[in-house]
């Protein structure tokens, strides 16, 4: 059995503890917003916070986040008002949109750890991959998120 905290819920599940966390979110829990995308830990499109950090939840075993809180794309904000989602709306960031739930939980993580980044921060932070290239979009929508002053 393993407990998870996952947006605010307690979730008791039977499962191979082993089971990445990724599949416990989208498969035992249905929460399809953090998407599959390389399955290393390289691209991003499962990114996730654990205890405030952005993670990669295709490669961390469920029972590892036990006891911790996380937040996916369904629970940085009930009402799509996160200020890097409005953002993100506002630079018409997605285009395929596959990778955008990862980029804006990075974006927020970033946000709460350095409320104005400089393009270099951003550069750094952001290694989330976009297959469409959008990543003049998604820095210019990162510092309209900052400018907001409440991510």
């Amino acid at each position: 059995m393993v407990s998870l905290s996952i947006n605010g819920q307690t979730h008791r599940l039977d499962i191979d503890p082993e089971t990445p966390l990724l599949w416990v979110i989208r498969e035992w829990i249905g929460l399809t917003g953090t998407k599959y995308g390389c399955g290393i830990a390289q691209c991003g499109a499962c990114s996730v916070h654990i205890d405030g950090v952005v993670q990669r939840s295709c490669s961390i075993p469920a029972s590892s986040v036990e006891g911790m809180k996380i937040t996916t794309i369904e629970g940085l904000s009930d009402t799509g008002t996160h200020p890097v989602q409005v953002a993100w709306l506002a630079h018409e960031v997605p285009q395929c949109g596959y990778c955008q739930s990862g980029q804006i939980m990075a974006a927020a993580a970033l946000l709460a750890e350095k409320p104005k980044p400089t393009d270099a921060d951003i550069d750094e932070a952001m290694t989330n991959i976009c297959r469409c290239g959008t990543y003049g979009r998604i820095r210019a929508a990162i510092h309209t998120a900052a400018n907001a002053g409440k991510a």
